[in-house]
């Protein structure tokens, strides 16, 4: 049985109440992605722009861009997804525990980042030279 039809068999109302908690999730990503993408200088309507706004993360996170390409190929899209999430928390001033949270818990942490106290220092945690 797949997981469609184990989620088909469930009551209405369980459905229902899974569709509007990952409908919450999803919103509330975006509105956390939309503030950290402010805190770096970024428009925040890129956040709501499927791939490119992970272009825009992985520039404002790592300094290039073009590395979510590394996200295409397997294996290394899992290992480049935890340096992202590591030095997501290195470039907004948090250290190693902070993007071990944002790895488990993005939504939470990305929401702490967006709206605490998180100021951007740059990429990979180095002020830009312009």
């Amino acid at each position: 049985m797949d997981t469609y039809e184990q989620f088909a068999q469930l009551p209405v109302g369980a459905q229902i109440v899974s569709g509007i908690c990952a409908f919450i999730v999803v919103v509330l990503s975006i509105i956390a992605n939309w503030k950290l993408f402010e805190k770096a200088g970024e428009a925040g309507w890129k956040a709501i722009i499927p791939i490119y706004n992970i272009y825009i993360l992985c520039k404002i996170v790592d300094g290039n861009g073009w590395k979510f390409l590394l996200l295409i190929i397997p294996v290394v899209n899992f290992v480049y997804t935890i340096i992202l999430n590591l030095r997501e928390a290195k470039a907004y001033g948090k250290g190693v525990g902070f993007g071990i949270g944002l790895i488990f818990f993005p939504t939470i942490f990305t929401l702490i980042l967006g709206f605490g106290s998180a100021q951007y220092v740059g990429p990979k945690g180095q002020p830009k030279v312009q």
